[in-house]
């Protein structure tokens, strides 16, 4: 449902946008798209219709507006994502619409036929792009950024935090002593973020992007979709287009643990910001629950090793 407010948003939006600020708005077709931080819309008009995504409140203090501009079309230039024509120095950002897409959700990235396949063929056509993004995407200092961002905030931790962090330094170790070599990543490949037109998928909102581990990619859309083995090995599978080395299963399991640690910290952030898009507390919590679960499996000692083994 798109409302008045909305629709008021949307149009204040428009009116800084050069490319969109002469269209008559009694002509607009204006329509929520969605977004937990950010307002994203569809405007039609005259037979065009583009992608407006409008920033959320807050977002300016633990998002580089400068860095997604870049990314963004780096991306777009790949062919992964649309093409982006307008960033204006607000966030604003106007895209071409995707029609005959499918904003994929959890349930669709598990259920429909294809869709792990089409998703890893996305974030490897990314990876061996060959271009370069702006940013390094570091886990451990952006975990370092959000603690002290939260810390300015005046929030709480889930208990048992701080330990896991430390815990978490024996991975960090092994990842280290066995380095991929960087490639531009999504970073938050969340279920909405990919669009599925059937034949392939797009990427979308590279607010996190920046150069990464790969498997970091992997790792994270896994623990979104809620993959089982099967739908992991049919990622791996289709990225590597061919057999899973130990190694590799184990890198994207190790960072299935460290996703859900570091968006524990962004859960908490929308909770203090008051961000009424979700219950950010138990989203919190519950990504920190999945964290330790995850590290304490028995088998996550076997990934672990098989990364220092480099088999």
């Amino acid at each position: 449902m798109t409302g008045a407010d909305d629709r008021a948003i949307a149009r204040a939006a428009i009116a800084r946008v050069p490319l969109l600020c002469d269209l008559d708005p009694a002509l607009l077709d204006i329509v929520r798209l969605g977004g937990l931080t950010n307002q994203v819309f569809r405007v039609q008009a005259d037979a065009r219709t583009w992608c407006l995504r409008v920033p959320g409140k807050g977002t300016d203090a633990y998002i580089d507006r400068s860095v997604e501009a870049v990314n963004a079309r780096v991306a777009a230039a790949a062919g992964v994502s649309p093409a982006v024509l307008h960033f204006g120095d607000d966030g604003i950002m106007v895209t071409r619409y995707l029609d005959g897409c499918t904003t994929m959700s959890p349930a669709s990235l598990r259920t429909t036929p294809g869709a792990p396949a089409r998703a890893a063929c996305a974030f490897r056509l990314l990876h061996r792009c060959g271009r370069t993004f702006a940013f390094r995407f570091e886990l451990f200092a952006m975990i370092d950024g959000y603690l002290a961002h939260l810390d300015k905030l005046g929030a709480s931790l889930p208990e048992g935090y701080h330990a896991t962090v430390a815990q978490a330094q024996e991975l960090r170790a092994a990842l280290a002593a066995r380095p991929l070599p960087l490639a531009p990543c999504h970073c938050d490949p969340l279920c909405e973020n990919l669009l599925d037109d059937g034949q392939r998928m797009w990427l979308v909102d590279w607010e996190y992007s920046g150069m990464n581990d790969p498997m970091w990619d992997l790792g994270d859309i896994s623990v979104e979709a809620g993959f089982d083995a099967g739908h992991d090995q049919e990622l791996l599978a289709a990225y590597f287009e061919g057999p899973v080395r130990p190694a590799d299963l184990g890198r994207m399991v190790i960072y299935k643990a460290m996703c859900d640690l570091l968006w524990t910290l962004w859960g908490l952030i929308q909770h203090a910001n008051r961000n009424p898009a979700d219950d950010f507390w138990s989203y919190a919590v519950n990504r920190f629950a999945r964290c330790q679960a995850l590290m304490a499996a028995p088998e996550f000692a076997a990934h672990l090793a098989a990364i220092r083994h480099g088999a």
